[in-house]
Formats: structure tokens, sequence, C-alpha cells
């Protein structure tokens, strides 16, 4: 039993979560420029993570609004990260941001880091909606401010 609720916490739902997270973030790129790249399923996955651990490292007292900020900055960390390795250090050229306004090195900007702040509320969401429903934890109560 205790076996199961290990391989069950610390690698089933860890690898499912990514692969949502990731696919999630894969499609809503084709969508919304046509196209994406395999390195966006591995960004998007780590990003979807770390947007539904907040509330589960820093507990339910932390507000959505703290959250969302919260996760829009590591959502921009991860990005630039993946963006300093495909785009500038592997020559991918999988995005390039120089053309926005507020951009750092062409990986992120200003502008997404804002967008990134009101879809992480999706991503916070459906983390929590993944936990309860698939792996049996806490449903979430949420504090606003």
């Amino acid at each position: 039993q205790r076996m199961r609720h290990f391989v069950i916490t610390k690698i089933v739902q860890p690898l499912f979560l990514i692969s949502f997270g990731g696919m999630v973030y894969f499609n809503f790129e084709i969508l919304y420029r046509g196209y994406s790249h395999i390195s966006m399923i591995i960004c998007g996955g780590i990003c979807f993570v770390l947007s539904g651990m907040i509330n589960q490292v820093l507990g339910q007292e932390v507000s959505l609004v703290s959250q969302m900020v919260l996760s829009a900055i590591m959502i921009t960390t991860i990005e630039f990260i993946t963006g300093v390795i495909v785009n500038i250090m592997m020559g991918l050229n999988v995005w390039d941001y120089s053309d926005v306004p507020y951009n750092v090195l062409g990986q992120i900007c200003l502008p997404y880091s804002l967008i990134w702040f009101f879809l992480s509320l999706i991503c916070i969401f459906l983390d929590d909606l993944i936990r309860y429903k698939v792996f049996d934890e806490e449903k979430v109560r949420y504090k606003i401010l």
C-alpha cells in the first residue's frame, strides 16, 4: 500500500501532470500561432506543474491573485531558460520576441508575462481539478485576494 502510494504520488502523478500541461500548451500554441515545437511540451508541462504546485507548497491561504503573480513569474522564467537553450544555444529559432516591446534577448517580454498572469488561472484550476478528481486529493478552497 505504501509502495503504491509512493509510485502514484512521486512518479505517475507528476508525469501525468507534465504530459497533460505540455500537450495543452503545445496545442494552444498551434491554435494561436499555427505551429509549435516539441520543446514546448516540456516547457509547458513544467510551467503547468509549477503553477499547480503553488497552493500545494504554500497552502490554501495563498490568494488566487498571489498564485497568479507567482505563476506568471515562474512561467516567464521557464520560458526564458527554454528560449536561451532552444533558441540561442541550439539555434532552433522557435520564437523571437525581439519586435515586441519590453523584451529580454527576444526570449521573453512584458506583454506575454501579462498574458501568462491571466492564463495561469486556468492552469491553477485545472491542476486542482485533476488532483481532486483523478488523484483523490483534497478539494481546494480558493481565496481571491
